[in-house]
């Protein structure tokens, strides 16, 4: 019987990912969108990974079957077949948005059904974390990049004014020693701060015990993404300026140098969780007093 149940699971898995490698595949092939979601097929191999370091607790017995999850599955399979029926309309992005999440819904009451609530509960991490597989709806992203570029840009000018380099700004445009530049939507950083939320969020399963302390170090993906940001907007500012103006323009620094600040904001991560750990070990002592 148990047999069985993992056969059905396998096939339910199998048929879950063909459904999403299509519209997957469309989006990623889109140079509009694809640089955004460079993280999506590794998403489910560190689900895959967590699944397998709890496997005896979670499919060793399966539980009583959850039949109220068949209304996740018919859930799931209507907005599939919606997001199919709806087409250009949703636009590329939105539309694999609405069919991945489906697929995703159908998949975890196929996972309740079979194993029921006690196995989901076990799993529910590794289960959830395959949210990332969805992309950002277009408005949704939109708004994330604005904040991002206003942060970034907030940064910035206090970086020139603490360094005492002179400028005159105008929006998100800076303009010193014969040299303009603008924090553009490019400049916000959506790709590694996206890389660095998810960091966040695993290493927080991983290293924290509490779920204010994990939601902690997942607000403050923001502020080290917008200094980041603004470090090496500088960065380059001051390279441009003493060095070669191609820094701005046409230099590795500037087009593909991302992880180069990308490792200092994985540093200040990293501290993040120590400090939270030490918070955790002292709410500990004090509740044993209490």
């Amino acid at each position: 019987m148990k047999a069985k149940i993992h056969l059905i699971f396998a096939l339910a898995t199998f048929i879950a990912a063909a459904m999403v490698f299509p519209p997957l595949r469309a989006l990623l092939s889109s140079a509009a969108r694809s640089e955004y979601y460079s993280h999506i097929l590794l998403i489910p191999l560190v689900s895959l990974y967590l699944l397998f370091l709890k496997r005896k607790r979670i499919f060793q017995e399966p539980g009583s079957p959850f039949s109220a999850a068949w209304g996740l599955v018919i859930l799931g399979i209507a907005g599939y077949g919606g997001g199919w029926l709806a087409g250009d309309r949703l636009g590329l992005n939105d539309q694999v948005a609405l069919q991945v999440a489906a697929t995703l819904v159908a998949w975890a009451g196929v996972f309740l059904l079979l194993y029921g609530r006690a196995a989901f509960a076990e799993a529910r991490f590794a289960i959830l974390f395959l949210v990332f597989m969805i992309p950002i709806p277009e408005r949704l992203m939109e708004g994330i990049i604005y904040l991002l570029q206003v942060g970034s840009t907030e940064v910035t000018y206090y970086l020139f004014t603490l360094a005492g380099i002179p400028f005159y700004r105008d929006g998100f445009t800076f303009q010193m020693a014969g040299t303009a530049i603008e924090v553009a939507k490019q400049c916000s950083g959506i790709r590694s701060s996206l890389a660095l939320f998810i960091t966040a969020v695993l290493a927080g399963y991983l290293f924290l015990n509490r779920g204010w302390t994990r939601t902690v170090l997942a607000l403050v993906v923001f502020p080290i993404t917008i200094f980041k940001n603004g470090v090496r907007i500088m960065t380059l500012t001051l390279l441009a300026i003493h060095v070669d103006q191609r820094f701005l323009i046409d230099s590795f620094l500037h087009r593909s140098g991302g992880f180069i600040f990308y490792v200092p904001a994985l540093i200040l991560l990293g501290l993040a969780i120590w400090l939270l750990r030490k918070a955790e070990k002292k709410s500990n002592v004090s509740e044993k007093f209490i």
